[in-house]
């Protein structure tokens, strides 16, 4: 793509130099401010500004924090711009959308409604890029952490005809569709890939490699028939286990942490893979006074929250109650329990206790009964495991860096049409 023939300085530092048939309007100029509430109920068509736009709830839902009624919510109408601009310190949450339809959203959100001068998809595409290179965050710093609907009617607009808006908002409605739907093809290839890695472990730990070899029923329903030469075996009588001690949470008790003793949670394990090498906090003496430390080369399992997420310890560190060690007994190898536990995550839910969240304990994991073979064939699933999704994990890696390049690109795009750095109006979209 070209840019324009010639251009001017904006004088705004995030939009820099604009076409010089352009110019740079203040959004009072542009927008009209509308508070209009559904006092008397008079709509029930319930929206919510979310991270992928404004969309559709269900009146009758339950899900997250609702009101008593909705009398206090207010009424917006189609292509109105809607505005979440609290608690900007969270740079990660939904800020601008466009309504759709006729509905009603929060009382706290702000509502503008575009003059004829400007296009509702333009000014849209506009305030979705301030939103992304976080300038609504940058104005409220210090001691504001929102931004009033005066503040962001001050905000200058780069402006061209109502024409090149049209063809503007019109190019970028298409090619961000077609993103879009390569980011969400691409997502699915993940899902699949990570349904072939977990359908492989599985296989082989209850099945081998030999497709040949003879089976027989293993009386467990979630194992199925598994090689003759195998055996049957509760948890507890293949490894010690050992509970983390330390029932608080250092964020919650300034007593307990910023010290020299790694302090592994849960969400660690989540993120960690194969092997457990990085920590989010540290205990100080204190802490580490009332907590348990595991030894390298633990296999360590979540047994709270995310119930079943597994992971081999590489650093020597402590642990909380939410998390149990393992240590192989009889010469199990530690790498085989691994996979084989990894392929468990549905079988351990389902031995879990409902309360507030699921929860294991010790007791319930060692009376769980899994296939066990020779260490020498454990050794050789091992190997095979690890060759085998290190090339599916390696595919994931790559597409998820596609995913990662796509969204990029994306908002790069946006950025540089909507402020014209770059001239759309003879590009042909198909």
């Amino acid at each position: 793509m070209n840019p324009y023939p010639s251009y001017k300085e904006s004088g705004v530092d995030w939009i820099g130099e604009i076409p010089s048939e352009w110019d740079c309007i203040r959004g009072r100029f542009l927008f009209t401010k509308k508070k209009e509430i559904n006092k008397e109920f008079q709509n029930d068509n319930l929206l919510s500004l979310t991270l992928n736009g404004v969309l559709n709830k269900d009146l009758e839902s339950h899900e997250g924090l609702r009101p008593l009624d909705y009398k206090t919510y207010q009424i917006f109408e189609k292509d109105d711009l809607v505005f979440k601009l609290i608690d900007l310190e969270n740079v990660k949450t939904s800020r601008v959308g466009l309504v759709h339809e006729k509905g009603i959203m929060s009382p706290v959100y702000i509502r503008l409604e575009p003059r004829p001068e400007i296009l509702p998809r333009f000014s849209y595409y506009f305030y979705y890029d301030l939103y992304k290179k976080e300038i609504f965050n940058y104005l409220g710093l210090g001691v504001r952490s929102s931004l009033s609907p005066s503040d962001l009617l001050e905000i200058e607009i780069p402006l061209s005809t109502i024409q090149e808006q049209q063809q503007i908002s019109t190019y970028l409605y298409h090619k961000t569709h077609q993103i879009d739907s390569l980011v969400e093809k691409t997502q699915q290839k993940i899902e699949l890939l990570k349904e072939q890695k977990s359908s492989l472990i599985n296989k082989v730990v209850t099945k081998g490699l030999n497709p040949d070899v003879e089976m027989k029923d293993s009386g467990v329903e979630w194992i199925g028939e598994i090689p003759s030469g195998w055996k049957v075996i509760q948890i507890r009588f293949i490894s010690e286990m050992m509970r983390g001690k330390f029932s608080h949470r250092p964020r919650n008790d300034e007593r307990f942490y910023d010290g020299d003793y790694p302090f592994i949670q849960t969400g660690d394990i989540v993120s960690s893979g194969k092997y457990l090498t990085n920590f989010t906090q540290t205990l100080n003496e204190m802490g580490y006074s009332v907590s348990k430390e595991f030894p390298i080369d633990t296999l360590v399992m979540s047994i709270s929250g995310n119930i079943g997420d597994v992971s081999i310890l590489k650093i020597k560190s402590c642990f909380p109650d939410s998390i149990i060690g393992f240590f192989p007994k009889n010469n199990n190898f530690i790498e085989y329990l691994f996979y084989l536990f990894l392929s468990m995550k549905d079988e351990f839910c389902k031995n879990s206790v409902v309360s507030t969240q699921l929860n294991l304990n010790v007791e319930r994991v060692g009376s769980i009964r899994v296939p066990i073979t020779s260490i020498q064939e454990q050794q050789q699933i091992v190997k095979h495991l690890d060759k085998e999704t290190t090339k599916i994990d390696s595919t994931i890696e790559k597409e998820t860096q596609r995913i990662e390049l796509l969204k990029e690109y994306r908002q790069s795009l946006i950025s540089n049409v909507v402020t014209g750095k770059v001239d759309v109006r003879d590009e042909v979209v198909v």
